[in-house]
């Protein structure tokens, strides 16, 4: 087994990795929006101290923080074969589905998504966690 901090990614909150390698599956953490500096993308906080959260922005980094985590060891979205969605408020389910749509469509991973009551900071509003397979020798077996 492998397991990885991925280097130029948000610095994990815990003892934990980015992302595990156990045999021909790739386990990504919860990822958010979070950027390697520590600001996250889709929450903008204007001169008058009032803060903006974009679910659409958010729900696209995410995706885009699991990719690049995925990519780390030579895997892709293509690989990710389910993911579990961490929505805060469920009404912004449409607009994530909209986004999510231009990533993967009904070939893609397998798919749950639950509403939460907090996420580990105030201006989150989605985390995701991905499973992918990815065989180690790089071959896809044969049914």
């Amino acid at each position: 087994m492998e397991s990885k901090v991925v280097e130029g990614k948000a610095k994990p909150r815990g003892r934990f990795p980015h992302i595990k390698r156990a045999g021909d599956f790739l386990c990504v953490s919860g990822t958010s929006s979070r950027r390697a500096d520590d600001t996250i993308a889709g929450a903008q906080t204007d001169t008058f101290g009032i803060t903006r959260l974009d679910i659409r922005e958010q729900t696209r980094a995410v995706i885009e923080n699991i990719r690049d985590i995925l990519a780390s060891m030579d895997a892709s979205l293509k690989d990710v074969i389910e993911i579990s969605a961490y929505l805060l408020n469920m009404e912004d389910f449409e607009v994530y589905n909209e986004v999510y749509a231009q990533y993967f469509d009904e070939q893609g991973p397998a798919r749950t998504t639950v509403a939460v009551r907090q996420l580990p900071h105030a201006y989150l509003l989605i985390e995701m966690k991905a499973i992918a397979y990815k065989p180690v020798s790089g071959e896809e077996p044969t049914h």
